[in-house]
């Protein structure tokens, strides 16, 4: 009776000690703005008035008003893992309304253009998958493993199965952007000039447009590679390609919270003519992607 006993006692200790949770840096409600790199979070702070500063397991996050809103700005970090991390982590020590994401990408449609923003309404993980093994037959998967998608060689991509108080685990591939989102990005879409040239006074071919709707994917490697580009637009539809946008997705959908995605592209992901253009057009996307998000956080409704 005295080991049952102890036994309890060590069960709810446990238990306690896995749903403690801080609590939030403050309690505002705000919507989370975040960027994978610098020049995004550069352009984003320029506007921000009211900073403060809060540290959290290495990562700053900044509150304050942007647009009339109250937002709380980090950097997510580069790959899916780190944005993944980032965002749970602002969704347990703030009180996030929703979640903006502002970037960069590297475009898959051969319609688009570089400097041009994406603004997708499904995510999904091209990377979540099996390297499968080569027969006689060609690569095949073993018995129980399946993949909703055409392979690329070894490569087969996989749904993912989610848990959350949604109800039982989900299996999925697409995590969806909020609707209400959508329409506000639609609306400032029509509106919003972006710039042509980045501060070097180097010029697109094209002046830069914006497209709502969509999909897009993600995944824990930098493309550079043409052939990959093509499959990836072949089996997905998808307009876009960047390494952290569906890992926020899929926890903001697991925590019920709206999610959106503003990427402006930077390069075309290896369908150029010569080295990746992500260097020479890297600031320039950050930038029309900032003020993009800016013009549509004042669209949205005041708090």
């Amino acid at each position: 009776m005295k080991i049952i006993a102890a036994a309890t006692v060590a069960a709810a200790t446990v238990a306690h000690t896995i749903t403690a949770l801080p609590a939030f840096a403050d309690e505002t409600p705000r919507i989370a703005v975040m960027s994978a790199f610098e020049p995004e979070w550069t352009s984003l702070q320029a506007d921000l008035e009211n900073a403060e500063r809060t540290t959290v397991n290495g990562t700053e996050f900044v509150t304050g008003t942007l647009s009339g809103q109250d937002v709380v700005l980090f950097l997510s970090g580069v790959s899916m893992v780190n944005a993944a991390m980032t965002t749970q982590a602002a969704l347990d020590r703030f009180d996030i309304s929703a979640i903006v994401f502002s970037g960069i990408a590297g475009g898959i449609d051969p319609s688009l253009n570089i400097g041009d923003v994406v603004v997708a309404e499904d995510w999904g993980n091209w990377l979540e998958g099996a390297m499968a093994r080569e027969t006689a037959d060609g690569f095949a998967l073993p018995g129980f493993l399946t993949s909703p998608f055409p392979n690329k060689g070894m490569i087969f991509t996989r749904e993912t199965t989610v848990a959350s108080d949604r109800g039982a685990p989900e299996t999925r591939f697409w995590f969806p952007a909020d609707p209400a989102l959508l329409d506000a990005a639609r609306k400032v879409a029509e509106t919003t000039p972006l710039a042509p040239c980045n501060a070097a006074n180097v010029c697109l071919r094209e002046a830069p447009q914006v497209r709502v709707g969509g999909k897009a994917v993600s995944g824990s490697s930098f493309m550079d590679n043409a052939d990959l580009r093509g499959w990836i637009f072949d089996t997905f539809d998808a307009q876009v390609v960047d390494m952290e946008s569906a890992a926020v997705a899929q926890v903001a959908w697991a925590n019920e919270v709206p999610f959106i995605a503003f990427r402006s592209l930077s390069d075309l992901a290896g369908g150029g003519e010569g080295e990746n253009e992500m260097g020479v057009f890297m600031s320039l996307a950050s930038d029309n992607s900032a003020k993009l998000v800016k013009a549509f956080l004042a669209e949205l409704p005041k708090p």
